[in-house]
């Protein structure tokens, strides 16, 4: 369904985003470039599953984007067994990565994360850092919301952990019984954590889910960054605006393009 509103410009959002009282930031492929290693997890997990299930088409980029992109890992595993047709019992949250079961599959891409996050480290997003310092300094809280369970390692291995007090966390969420995106459910959480309502907080999202989470959710500003989904796929799924690196959100950012 293609989107009937006009995006906000960029002085429009700056406008808006100083008018409420906090930022909500998924983590993956918003403050880190660790969307980049999920896809490759991902693909280590279902490219050769697929084949051993003699099914087609085989797994590809668009299917993360498609199926997996922004959801809590064990739906993101069901959702693209679906689109295949396989149906596997769910198994436990301790079923060992050797197991062929949703809760299994999970649990070997997440064993490929983590080797990946150890053996490389990340660097966060230096347009995403500085809208961070912007934000901070104009006086709105902020706080991570992310369907993934590695979010308190990413942010350390990345050093950003101590900017934000409140992280919620694939973890948090399933210990509170919550929907994940695109749900808006995690984000409700995050902002009543720092004491907010949804129309008063900003949610910035890379990921088609999350994006309907912040528009369902009726969150004061939904603002897409471009990582590889598309502009207008954002856009359809409830931004109000998209930018391909939140740098190009700062004051000066106009200024430099005109250069």
């Amino acid at each position: 369904m293609t989107s009937t509103r006009s995006p906000l410009s960029r002085a429009e959002t700056r406008d808006r985003l100083l008018s409420l009282r906090g930022v909500l930031f998924d983590l993956d492929g918003v403050l880190t470039p660790t969307a980049d290693v999920h896809m490759a997890a991902w693909s280590r997990l279902f490219t050769p599953f697929l084949e051993e299930q003699g099914v087609s088409p085989s797994y590809s980029d668009a299917d993360y984007f498609r199926y997996i992109d922004g959801k809590p890992r064990y739906d993101g595993v069901r959702s693209l067994l679906d689109s295949r047709g396989i149906l596997l019992p769910d198994g436990e949250p301790e079923d060992g990565p050797e197991l062929n079961t949703v809760c299994g599959l999970g649990n070997r891409k997440n064993e490929a994360f983590n080797e990946t996050l150890a053996e490389d480290g990340v660097t966060p997003y230096p347009g995403s850092i500085e809208f961070l310092d912007y934000v901070v300094a104009a006086g709105l809280l902020v706080a991570v919301v992310t369907s993934s369970r590695n979010g308190e390692k990413t942010l350390a291995a990345a050093g950003i952990r101590g900017r934000f007090e409140i992280v919620v966390d694939g973890l948090l969420s399933a210990e509170r019984g919550l929907a994940g995106k695109p749900a808006p459910d995690t984000y409700e959480l995050g902002a009543a954590l720092l004491g907010l309502n949804a129309s008063q907080c900003v949610v910035v999202e890379d990921a088609h889910s999350g994006i309907q989470a912040g528009r369902s959710g009726n969150f004061g500003l939904v603002l897409g960054v471009d990582r590889g989904v598309g502009t207008q796929t954002l856009l359809d799924a409830g931004a109000d605006v998209v930018v391909p690196d939140l740098h190009d959100l700062l004051p000066n950012a106009e200024t430099e393009a005109g250069a």
